[in-house]
């Protein structure tokens, strides 16, 4: 996962223009909370060597292990197609998934500005945003993610997958470190921005006995809400993943591929309806028991804010703007 060119370098990442002329895209599944979803980006700088993501980048004619990490198509007219979308009559106010596939707070954001582009569109129409990140970056917009707020219209999640910099290290390289995610749900949860932690995704044998700890340490640090995922391993991920596995904790190997197996009816993975994110088995049922312990423990076992649409303006606030002036 972590090659090296003839000269012993990493490979520079490329970005690519993507040409795409939609951006909201639209979900049926039915164990998914949301019908609509944006991504700026395809492919993740983050690298993260479990990512479900991967096999996405297949269907580009791209390969899933290093082309992933390295070959990242931008949406340069991202904010732009937003604002068209809710522009239009058809639009009906509804919950917007950031981070649905790839995390929208990737390094490359610092740059181009596109995730906060999108939400200074969402601002504007006060239509409603779910976020899901790793990366301490999304307290840059905390000004644009207030005014959301105000208007009951965001709720950012925290994803939280070991508190071991060493472990964060090999298994996530290019995510911010356990500390600094810590610090941004401090620094959102101060500004009065809904947030909640997600430990996902929590890997059987080897960040599972973490989840107590990570929920305490959240809330802690001003998390309100949390919730979990069992890791998924789909298509070539789980060749990936067996392979890091033997390169980096070669030890461990068995007894994680063997949890996994155990919490997916013995295989890598099992990609069915309200199965694929829990599990199965006894294996399964005692994580989510000690989920459901540790989260009433440290306080994080309420449901989070309900989002609402009730604020939403077809016009983005340009006639109120006007009005102002």
């Amino acid at each position: 996962m972590d090659p090296r060119d003839r000269d012993g370098e990493r490979p520079r990442t490329e970005f690519l223009a993507d040409a795409t002329r939609a951006i909201v895209a639209r979900n049926d599944s039915p164990d998914l909370r949301f019908g609509a979803s944006l991504n700026p980006y395809r492919g993740c700088e983050h690298g993260c060597v479990y990512c479900y993501a991967r096999p996405t980048h297949e269907y580009l004619g791209f390969s899933s292990g290093l082309d992933f990490e390295r070959r990242i198509l931008v949406k340069r007219r991202a904010p732009r197609l937003l604002r068209q979308a809710l522009s239009t009559p058809s639009w009906r106010p509804q919950v917007i998934a950031i981070s649905g596939v790839t995390d929208a707070y990737q390094p490359v954001e610092r740059r181009l500005r596109l995730t906060r582009g999108c939400l200074a569109v969402l601002r504007d129409f006060r239509n409603p945003v779910a976020i899901v990140t790793k990366n301490h970056l999304v307290t840059r917009d905390i000004d644009i993610l207030a005014k959301l707020a105000g208007h009951r219209c965001v709720h950012v999640w925290i994803s939280v997958t070991t508190l071991r910099n060493d472990l964060q290290r090999v298994m996530e390289p290019r995510t911010s470190v356990p500390g600094r995610r810590l610090a941004a749900i401090r620094c959102l949860s101060e500004a009065g921005i809904p947030v909640g932690v997600f430990v996902a995704p929590l890997i059987p044998g080897l960040t599972d006995e973490e989840m107590p700890a990570i929920l305490k340490a959240a809330a802690h640090a001003g998390a309100r809400h949390a919730s979990f995922l069992l890791l998924r391993l789909p298509m070539g991920v789980a060749d990936h993943f067996t392979e890091w596995l033997e390169t980096h904790f070669p030890d461990r190997k068995e007894k994680v591929l063997g949890r996994i197996r155990e919490v997916r009816g013995g295989k890598l993975n099992n990609s069915e309806f309200h199965r694929r994110f829990r599990g199965e088995g006894e294996y399964a049922d005692q994580l989510s028991g000690l989920f459901k312990a540790a989260a009433r423990q440290a306080g994080l076992d309420g449901d989070p804010p309900p989002l609402s649409t009730a604020g939403f303006r077809r016009d983005g606030g340009v006639q109120s703007d006007l009005f102002l002036q």
